[in-house]
């Protein structure tokens, strides 16, 4: 494997930077949204009189799945996952997003930190993630 991935099978990143890069027995992965392979944005639901409604809980469970297809391209699991920063649109969002990450992650698993932002790349998103895993390359 290269030290640096870009994925065909998820969004491509908006700029020239890889998905995940490994150094030694780490593998850092890239800010990852809610946005698909087709740029659409899982969450984003248009209403009849033309608004939009957005999901917190489902732009969670996406990032979290395309973490997962990430560190599936580099055999490894969410369990391998050590730290995550979580970037929320709003901290009135944080309960619910909350809510679907120990869906996921108990607390023997990675660390975190969760900040508000002032912006993401796209105005429907309303979270972005980056992580840290961890794969021992040690033989026995």
């Amino acid at each position: 494997m290269k030290n640096a991935k870009v994925l065909g099978n998820i969004a491509v990143p908006r700029g020239q930077f890889p998905h995940v890069k490994r150094a030694g027995e780490f593998y850092f992965i890239s800010g990852t949204s809610a946005r698909r392979l087709d740029n659409s944005i899982a969450g984003v639901h248009e209403n009849p009189d033309g608004t939009v409604t957005l999901d917190i809980r489902e732009q969670t469970r996406a990032v979290i799945k395309t973490l997962e297809i990430i560190l599936n391209s580099v055999e490894l699991e969410l369990s391998d996952l050590v730290s995550i920063n979580s970037y929320l649109m709003t901290m009135a969002d944080f309960s619910a997003y909350n809510e679907i990450y120990a869906e996921y992650f108990s607390f023997d698993g990675p660390t975190r930190t969760t900040v508000a932002v002032h912006q993401l790349p796209h105005p429907h998103l309303l979270i972005e993630m980056q992580a840290v895993a961890h794969k021992r390359t040690d033989s026995f």
